[in-house]
């Protein structure tokens, strides 16, 4: 071996971190009516990838809430808060542009099926065209690919106990 190889300097090529580094920053969106083990199981996974996750409670006029947006981001604030690289904000706009206001180059989306995958594809082929931001998709431990917020509301509909599919 040559000296050069034996050194512990970084070859010219090799960029190593420096202070001036961007942080790693990424969006977790979703309505989250409720947030339940599931998104809490991506986030958590997602933790070590990012120096700071921004969890979008999305708010869509269109839509029909259990929870208003202000208690949904209550709760998921109340459960991450004593986790530093969390914040928790609400959105009314494009994802993409929610990602931009908070530095995101990153969006986190979970999926549990092939019909999810398809359709986060789709979103993340816009969101890559209009806002340049890139989606990470993470797939749904299996313990958790059968539980959804809307399954969640119905049984509460029915006044079945929820608690197992809370964190």
């Amino acid at each position: 071996m040559n000296k050069a190889a034996n050194s512990q300097q970084p070859a010219a090529n090799c960029q190593q971190p420096t202070a001036n580094s961007k942080p790693r920053i990424g969006v977790f969106v979703g309505s989250f009516d409720p947030f339940t083990i599931g998104h809490a199981d991506i986030v958590n996974r997602a933790l070590p990838l990012f120096d700071r996750i921004v969890i979008g409670v999305g708010v869509n006029e269109r839509k029909q809430y259990m929870l208003t947006a202000d208690e949904r981001c209550r709760r998921i604030s109340l459960l991450y808060k004593d986790e530093p690289k969390i914040e928790v904000q609400t959105y009314d706009d494009l994802t993409a542009s929610f990602a931009h206001r908070a530095g995101a180059r990153y969006i986190i989306k979970g999926v549990r099926t092939m019909k999810d995958f398809e359709y986060e594809r789709e979103q993340a082929d816009i969101n890559r065209r209009i806002g340049d931001v890139e989606t990470l998709l993470l797939y749904a431990d299996p313990r958790y690919e059968s539980i959804s917020s809307s399954m969640v509301r119905e049984l509460i509909h029915f006044g079945k106990d929820v608690k197992d599919f809370l964190p």
